[in-house]
């Protein structure tokens, strides 16, 4: 049920626009407050999805409220109450970060609407906070080894930072784990991380892929084309793979770093981008620079911070914890029971040599889960996860 704090000194016009609301739904929650001071108060100690706040007011004036509003519930909106003289303020309180203003006497249609719009955009950031969370799940680093632990404090001192940040590690450790950690704890998370799979992309459509075509570019350009760091402004790119990467479309990386600017396909014109660049690869980069296929100024401007993940049989001990995770994860997606494994099932499998990494554990576990019994026994292991 959506919470509504009117805060208006003139007890006629907050009568006035309690009633309106109150008939609008019988599902709004109004609460009223007559000063400032009340309405702050209440602030701290409800919480509410929509503020209706008068300008004018003694004791404490609205911008003043919304000041301290926003240090107190960041996420609480707040539409400002302005009288004919007071229009110049009531714009410069959405610079300050109010959602919208309404003037004196309130118009019915004009009020509503403002009310549907600011509860509807509060429910947005509702849904968006619930879908990131799930996304988060996705992409949650399990395990408590000294190599996780290092990645994960690497993580949170990097991640509020720009630096650009290489990940190296073999294939199916993880690597896009870490990528996704990077975004999510940085200021840039309420922005798009656009991931690239560079390996997957013929070199002949890379540049294309990256920075986008103007129609006519070539034979299949039917139209213009924005390209993924146009669509990751103001967030990340993570490039996977990157040692994949043709070295024309390296050269235009490079100029990426070097300049913020980037060129679509086909055109002279250049467009001005703020991304942050995480990239990844299970190459030895060093070894491409010296064979040629690898630019070394760009490794450079890549490699500001280095995240070397581990191997699956570098971090044996986190082989339980994966497991359980993998489980129950496994048993949410197929809607089945979860099951247990057993402890010597468990040990048998942190013995096995996992040249694929988490990726081949995770395929391994919900092989058992299928085809094992009740309780995954170390005889179910040697049927069904034998190499």
């Amino acid at each position: 049920m959506p919470k509504i704090l009117v805060i208006e000194d003139e007890a006629a016009i907050r009568r006035v626009l309690t009633k309106i609301l109150s008939e609008e739904s019988d599902t709004y929650q109004v609460d009223e407050a007559e000063d400032g001071l009340k309405g702050i108060e209440k602030i701290k100690n409800e919480d509410y999805d929509l503020v209706l706040c008068d300008i004018k007011m003694p004791k404490m004036d609205g911008v003043e409220v919304l000041e301290a509003a926003i240090k107190i519930k960041p996420e609480t909106l707040m539409v400002m109450i302005s009288g004919h003289g007071d229009l110049e303020t009531a714009v410069n309180t959405m610079r300050l970060g109010a959602f919208d203003y309404i003037s004196k006497p309130p118009d019915l249609n004009r009020l509503l609407n403002t009310v549907r719009n600011a509860l509807d955009r509060k429910q947005l950031v509702v849904e968006n906070k619930i879908l990131k969370k799930k996304v988060s799940k996705n992409y949650q680093m399990i395990g408590e080894s000294e190599a996780i632990n290092h990645i994960k404090t690497m993580v949170d001192k990097v991640a509020p930072t720009d630096a650009r940040v290489l990940i190296t590690g073999p294939n199916g450790t993880g690597k896009e784990l870490v990528a996704h950690q990077l975004h999510e704890k940085s200021e840039r998370s309420s922005f798009p991380l656009i991931e690239v799979n560079c390996a997957a992309i013929p070199s002949e459509l890379i540049e294309s892929e990256l920075f986008g075509h103007v129609k006519g570019a070539f034979t299949s350009a039917i139209k213009d084309r924005a390209g993924k760091f146009e669509a990751a402004h103001k967030g990340t790119i993570f490039l996977d793979e990157i040692g994949d990467m043709s070295l024309p479309a390296q050269a235009k990386v490079l100029r990426a770093l070097q300049e913020n600017l980037i060129q679509r396909v086909g055109a002279d014109k250049d467009i001005k981008v703020d991304v942050r660049v995480v990239a990844a690869t299970n190459k030895d980069l060093k070894k491409e620079i010296e064979e040629g296929r690898f630019r070394e100024d760009l490794y450079h401007r890549l490699a500001v911070i280095l995240i070397k993940v581990p191997s699956l049989n570098d971090r044996r001990e986190d082989i339980p914890m994966l497991i359980e995770h993998f489980t129950t994860k496994i048993a949410e997606e197929q809607g089945i029971v979860e099951k247990v494994f057993s402890k010597k099932a468990i040990q048998l499998l942190q013995e096995y040599d996992w040249t694929g990494n988490i990726r081949e554990l995770r395929n391994v576990i919900e092989r058992l889960i299928i085809l094992g019994g009740a309780e995954i026994s170390e005889q179910d292991v040697k049927l069904f996860a034998s190499k």
